[in-house]
């Protein structure tokens, strides 16, 4: 935002415009061209009178209250006070439903509410090998010890701070490595604006490195890269962005588009410099939030206190949250009782990019969860009731993360469509082959996009990765590590590992032929028989039936068969057991059954419940 510095001198009274007796009001924040518009003149004069005072503006140019007011002034107007805010917003009968808030740059506003959107802090997440000095520069930039306090000096847990450049505060999140970064995005929450990239001079880009870029392109967030370590005598900048360059992170200094600072956590090089790019990276990416709206955001981390009991690390994206607020975290609730910043001092509220600490939840939440501000702690435990009812009902279905019909949709409507893949294979030199004969199939303009690929097993960190991308991960002689495989089957992830590389490309072009000739199947969920008929009234006939085998689903399709012949096929009108309605009814147990435009029922009809799935092609 453009600012008149203190001491700079005020342009001399302008003729142009209209008369000084002319009375007009600023807001707290005024782009060029409205205000130009506001005072009657040409936004090419405001930006004259502007240059005059040492502000380079263009016409879109957002303006603080203090420099608008002392332009228009000495344009020659009179400028009354902004009126304070008051919140008179009628707020729509909220509907419930899993939220994954996104990055507040990527939301859009109501007109209504761009009168109260304001510039956020940015936050940052530190990603890049292990032992490169993301929490040594990190320690140097918040000024405090917590290295020292961790074991072996590996951060252990995920943590959020704040700190201030040229009074701009920046949030940065201190993560355990790029997996709790994706695991989050794997569960919806986009949590980060811009990814730092920390890579040591003297080590250069380890594999590490390239998963810790492969997530950040995934998150699609700005990449900055820390070229950390380079007072060590053994510290070879060019050769590491040459490594950087090969990647596809070209340095400035190189004719690219990737910003690269050389640092030093010892002699805090670069740091300041570090700084400032990430706050010009933010100016670009124009990240603002709305503090007047319901506060809403994601847990960043949870943990059970013995003394304080459940405590969530929260990270406020829109809104400000204040202490007493309900909320509607995950599948758990409560009452903030007491908040605390970074520093574990009390505050009252916390405002869009603020890291709090809260006490007072029911539950310890996850990391990733998102959570809302409702109207009372009674409506927030309703709907934390519903949500795990409806995990409970999920967990018995089939899920999957990748979805071949979105992908045919969308190469139907003429968009492009990739399928994402994830490969690790048993040595760097069966990667090449491999990714160079995929990229080479190409099935009616559908194709194949590396989200990542790595040597070594298959862990829980390429599970997280698929998630968040939607990719399928193909393994060449390694294996899959148990807990990894565990995460997949509860995920829906696809993994498919091979020794021979002609069957795994196989595989592919099957899949990529898969998204454009979808075959699907009836899946018969249950049956049940007819035992009475009951008329309605208004309602129409009931079938009072007993299911035998399987399951009754509401969301499903029935057949009604007498003897030999189908009498309907359509879908389940109601599904009820003792007048409460139901989403499924199992065996052994009765329930009543209504139809869509079905009157001839007759006792010993058969119901079949079905459901048409896709059959699976390829991978």
């Amino acid at each position: 935002m453009a600012k008149v510095e203190s001491g700079t001198r005020r342009v001399e009274q302008s003729t142009q415009g209209s008369s000084s007796s002319q009375e007009i009001q600023i807001p707290d924040s005024i782009t060029v061209r409205d205000l130009a518009e506001e005072m009657g003149c040409s936004p090419i004069d405001l930006i004259k009178e502007l240059m005059n005072a040492g502000v380079m503006a263009n016409i879109n140019q957002e303006l603080d209250y203090d420099t608008a007011a002392i332009v228009a002034e000495d344009m020659g107007y009179t400028v009354k006070e902004p009126e304070p805010y008051e919140p008179a917003v009628e707020v729509e009968e909220e509907q419930e439903e899993e939220i994954s808030p996104a990055p507040a740059r990527q939301r859009v506003y109501s007109e209504e509410e761009m009168k109260y959107v304001r510039p956020r802090p940015p936050v940052i997440t530190m990603l890049g090998h292990v032992d490169h000095g993301k929490t040594s520069l990190l320690d140097v930039i918040r000024r405090t010890e917590v290295q020292a306090g961790e074991a072996g000096g590996i951060t252990q847990r995920i943590g959020a701070y704040q700190v201030s450049v040229d009074d701009r505060l920046i949030t940065f999140l201190d993560t355990p490595g790029h997996e709790a970064f994706t695991s989050m995005r794997a569960r919806g929450a986009n949590a980060t604006d811009i990814a730092v990239l920390v890579v040591a001079a003297d080590d250069g880009v380890q594999p590490q490195t390239r998963e810790a870029i492969d997530h950040a392109r995934a998150a699609r967030v700005p990449i900055i890269v820390a070229l950390n370590k380079i007072d060590l005598p053994s510290a070879n900048p060019d050769y590491v962005m040459q490594q950087l360059a090969d990647v596809g992170l070209v340095p400035e200094d190189w004719g690219g588009d990737t910003i690269v600072v050389p640092t030093s956590a010892i002699t805090e090089e670069g740091i300041d410099t570090l700084l400032e790019m990430i706050l010009l990276v933010a100016e670009m990416e124009d990240l603002k939030a709305n503090p007047q709206r319901d506060p809403e955001g994601i847990v960043i981390e949870g943990e059970l206190d013995r003394f304080r009991g459940p405590l969530a690390t929260l990270l406020v994206q829109e809104g400000t949250l204040r202490v007493r607020d309900a909320l509607l975290v995950g599948e758990t609730y409560g009452r903030v009782r007491a908040m605390f910043d970074y520093r574990g001092e009390n505050v009252d509220e916390a405002g869009p990019s603020t890291p709090v600490r809260v006490m007072g939840l029911d539950d310890v939440p996850e990391a990733g969860d998102a959570f809302r501000v409702v109207e009372d702690q009674s409506k927030a435990k309703e709907l934390a009731e519903e949500r795990t009812a409806d995990r409970e009902e999920r967990r018995g279905r089939p899920v999957t993360a990748l979805s071949l019909e979105e992908l045919y949709a969308q190469a139907q409507a003429g968009n492009a469509a990739t399928l994402n893949l994830i490969l690790k294979a048993d040595a760097q030199g069966s990667i090449a082959p491999i990714k160079n004969s995929l990229e080479d199939i190409e099935e009616e303009g559908l194709g194949v996009e590396f989200v990542h690929e790595g040597v070594g097993n298959i862990t829980e960190s390429d599970i997280n990765l698929a998630v968040a991308s939607q990719a399928v991960i193909l393994g060449f002689n390694v294996d899959v590590d148990p807990t990894a495989k565990q995460m997949a089957a509860s995920e829906g992830i696809k993994i498919r590992t091979y020794d021979v590389i002609y069957r795994l490309i196989e595989d592919v072009q099957l899949a990529l032929r898969g998204m454009l000739e979808p075959e699907y199947e009836e899946i018969v969920q249950g049956r049940a028989v007819v035992r009475e008929v009951f008329d309605i009234s208004g309602v129409g006939k009931i079938a009072g039936s007993q299911v035998s085998e399987g399951r009754a689903l509401r969301n499903a399709d029935v057949r009604v068969r007498r003897d030999s012949e189908v009498i309907y096929d359509g879908p389940v009108g109601s599904l009820k057991r003792f007048q409460r309605d139901v989403r499924e009814v199992s065996t052994g147990m009765e329930c009543g059954v209504g139809f869509e435009g079905l009157d001839d029922l007759q006792e010993g009809d058969i119901l079949e419940f079905y459901t048409t799935e896709r059959v699976e092609q390829g991978l």
